[in-house]
């Protein structure tokens, strides 16, 4: 009989602890549920009694959560400040010269070092922008009037003739191809791979250091995060203008063998480009140009103050840049 009631009082227990656990229970974050008054005539003897209102669900949800953006810290960066000084130098073609001192150094930033601030990265518009600099600058046409110079006392491109109008299309050409190969290399290969078409200058260092620099840039570049990536702009880009150069040179010979050739020359003569760019200071200062090194500019009271860059890094987030 004892055992029996021992069981009953244990079914019992546990029904009453079951109904305790699916009774509804109040809202965590309110902890003090809300009171009504009791209409007259309810049962009270007076309207002024209150009692609880009954507790809202407990499968309503009890806390909402939103989402957060987390943004990366923004990292500081150099901008681009040119170190020829033309306005100190008066001697003779110094409009020349400035020119060809800017053409050098418009596509040209100091390589980092370590533990220094990097170039600040360049976006599509930036890209954009060099690609019209470069265009429009009167060296591009005075070298494309050599080439055609040269083109036409070799009798390249025979069915464009001599003369006057064989030299001005000649000339056409030239600038086209000027174009177009700014356009892929300077542009639009580097906006679709996310590479910095300027060359880093060491600008210190011993001389083969410098030169084994400039000859491998053509093959190694920089992204616009400053990793290490092949070049694809500069091959991508040579091979698209020279394809695209067969349609307006008739004389140029069709097929892969000569169309390679003309590739490995255009590639050949950006290399040359980058040695240039590489000893451009010491050739400055050979011919008394007034050529700032970088430790000059890095002294500049003007680099202390912080700005905002323009120029958006890859990720969408603007860099913070030195003033110089």
């Amino acid at each position: 009989m004892r055992h029996l009631l021992r069981k009953i009082a244990l079914v019992g227990f546990w029904c009453a602890g079951s109904l305790a656990v699916c009774q509804q229970l109040p809202r965590l974050p309110n902890l003090s549920p809300p009171t009504y008054v009791a209409p007259a005539g309810y049962g009270f003897a007076s309207p002024a009694v209150s009692y609880l209102a009954p507790a809202p669900s407990i499968t309503a949800p009890m806390f909402t959560f939103q989402p957060i953006m987390i943004k990366p810290v923004p990292q500081p960066c150099v901008k681009f400040v040119e170190p020829f000084a033309v306005d100190d130098y008066s001697g003779p073609m110094n409009k020349m010269i400035a020119r060809i001192s800017q053409r050098v150094d418009s596509a040209t930033v100091r390589a980092p070092r370590r533990h220094s601030l990097r170039p600040c990265a360049m976006d599509a518009h930036d890209k954009f922008q060099l690609f019209l600099a470069n265009s429009a600058d009167p060296l591009s046409f005075v070298g494309a009037a050599w080439t055609a110079g040269t083109a036409q006392l070799d009798h390249d491109d025979k069915p464009y003739r001599m003369g006057a109008s064989g030299f001005g299309k000649r000339y056409s050409a030239a600038v086209t191809d000027n174009l177009t190969g700014e356009f892929f290399s300077t542009f639009l290969y580097p906006s679709l791979f996310h590479q910095d078409p300027r060359y880093y200058r060491l600008g210190s260092g011993s001389v083969k250091s410098r030169l084994g620099h400039a000859l491998v840039h053509r093959l190694i570049a920089q992204s616009d995060s400053g990793k290490r990536m092949p070049n694809y702009s500069e091959w991508f880009g040579t091979v698209s203008s020279t394809a695209l150069g067969n349609l307006y040179h008739p004389g140029n010979l069709r097929g892969f063998g000569p169309t390679a050739g003309r590739v490995g020359f255009n590639v050949g003569n950006d290399v040359a480009w980058d040695v240039l760019r590489e000893f451009w200071p010491e050739i400055a200062h050979k011919l008394h140009l007034p050529f700032r090194t970088h430790e000059e500019v890095a002294k500049a009271p003007e680099m202390i103050v912080p700005t905002q860059a323009s120029a958006p890094a890859q990720n969408g987030h603007q860099l913070l840049s030195w003033s110089r």
